[in-house]
């Protein structure tokens, strides 16, 4: 049966009556947004002063059902609070995004990834049904059989046809501990035909892989990382101190093997933000000896960004020392796995940043995800580069001619951060008719933003 006291399913109730009088109390001719102290987007959005929705009672895990391997979770619901829900019964959702502060709801109206999304996919995927306010008040029951469009469409919505309320999930069984094999690589062509025949397998060298992702420093460094369950105790690393995840992968050939705690290796990228902590010097080892832990985070690195872009401090510093401004490149692509090697070259010969995170994807299932339309049974794979260029003779330069270079390729780019897409393209890209059907339906009188505004125009 589901493991969820009284308390729990009382507070959910109670966090719903709240947001629904939240939502009562926004005048009509003003847009619906939420009001919550933390985000994971990069996107510029206008200042908004007033009301929003009170998500402060949907942070929760509502029901762990370990029979079932599912649970019922509050869409505000952190994955840091999640995976903390679901570890003690040695489960685990099917997909956990790298950052701690990434909300269920989060990951599925605006897609997620992980080293597991080469075997299980989207974070959407394993969602079995939903609870959705959405703009005429409501909340409406969203899975395949219920409001079907609404299910379908709502990843890459970005909140813009609702928000959800409460998600049950499928889970997953974990081990313990996860056994690691840093595989280096000396080309990128070599990189991605061992990464696809491990899609295709689902091992290396006769040995099973759980998770895969990967690294790319440079055009003859780049590396794979294969994780692999285990119940075996033994000695473990810890990335959460001194030593720094990403750097320990990198070696001289061949391969590098260590050993995490399940929870360290979700976990593995959020101590450092990947590799943008050193941006704040908290890689320096003279100032990370001083650097309290709890505050090597994803999350306190964006209050850190959150001051740079509120008072301009980054520029400010390029201008005095007489450099130009520089334009903020912070994305995720996908892009077919046959041309990922393609792409990544073209990255490095043409855009100054590494390194570069590597993730491979394959849908699950059939499913029809009209919103971010990838190809069932192709291979894909996701690749992020987190960082800044100096500007161009226009603005948003050189992040248009990366989604130029995305879409020859028939790849496709997230929408968490700054987007330059004519009207015309982004229909194209992200659902056209199909979404303005969706949103006229359970949208009608236009509370929430459209996608477009919300994505492109930066509002």
């Amino acid at each position: 049966m589901s493991v969820a006291s009284t308390d729990a399913r009382a507070a959910h109730t109670d966090g719903v009556r709240r947001l629904l009088s939240s939502y009562r109390a926004i005048p009509a001719d003003a847009s619906v947004r939420l009001a919550k102290p933390t985000s994971n987007l990069f996107r510029a959005r206008a200042k908004n002063t007033g009301p929003g929705l009170d998500t402060s009672g949907l942070t929760h895990v509502i029901a762990v059902d370990p029979h079932t391997r599912t649970a019922d979770v509050a869409g505000m619901c952190t994955y840091e609070d999640l995976v903390a829900a679901t570890l003690p019964y040695g489960l685990s959702p099917l997909v956990v995004p790298q950052l701690k502060t990434i909300t269920l709801g989060g990951a599925v109206t605006g897609l997620g990834i992980e080293s597991a999304s080469f075997r299980n996919g989207l974070p959407h995927e394993s969602v079995l049904e939903m609870d959705i306010l959405t703009g005429t008040g409501e909340i409406l029951r969203a899975s395949p059989d219920e409001n079907p469009e609404l299910f379908r469409a709502f990843p890459n919505s970005y909140g813009t046809l609702g928000y959800s309320v409460r998600l049950k999930i499928e889970l997953e069984p974990v081990k313990p501990f996860v056994a690691l094999r840093h595989v280096r690589f000396g080309s990128l062509t070599d990189l991605v035909d061992a990464m696809e025949a491990i899609i295709t397998s689902g091992e290396f060298d006769g040995e099973r892989v759980d998770y895969l992702d990967g690294v790319v420093f440079t055009a003859d460094e780049g590396y794979l990382c294969l994780g692999t369950q285990s119940a075996t105790p033994g000695p473990v690393s810890d990335y959460t101190g001194s030593d720094i995840y990403y750097q320990s992968i990198q070696h001289e050939g061949g391969e590098k093997h260590d050993r995490l705690t399940i929870h360290d290796y979700l976990w593995r990228w959020d101590t450092d933000w990947f590799w943008c902590s050193r941006a704040f010097g908290a890689q320096n080892p003279r100032i990370r000896r001083w650097w309290p832990r709890k505050y090597r985070r994803s999350s306190f690195y964006w209050k850190l960004i959150g001051y740079d872009q509120r008072f301009d401090i980054a520029d400010r510093l390029e201008v005095r020392n007489g450099r130009p401004p520089r334009e903020r490149v912070v994305q995720d692509v996908e892009v077919p796995i046959d041309r990922t090697a393609e792409f990544v070259a073209w990255f490095l010969d043409n855009v100054p940043i590494e390194p570069i995170w590597l993730c491979p994807l394959r849908l699950r299932d059939e499913g029809n995800w009209p919103l971010y339309p990838l190809r069932p049974h192709h291979s894909y794979v996701n690749i992020g580069f987190w960082s800044s260029v100096p500007v161009g003779p226009e603005e948003g330069h050189t992040n248009k001619l990366i989604e130029r270079r995305v879409s020859e390729l028939n790849g496709h780019k997230s929408l968490y951060s700054d987007a330059y897409y004519s009207p015309e393209e982004f229909d194209e890209l992200y659902g056209g008719e199909t979404y303005k059907t969706v949103k006229k339906t359970y949208d009608p009188d236009s509370r929430f933003l459209d996608l477009y505004a919300k994505a492109v125009k930066r509002q």
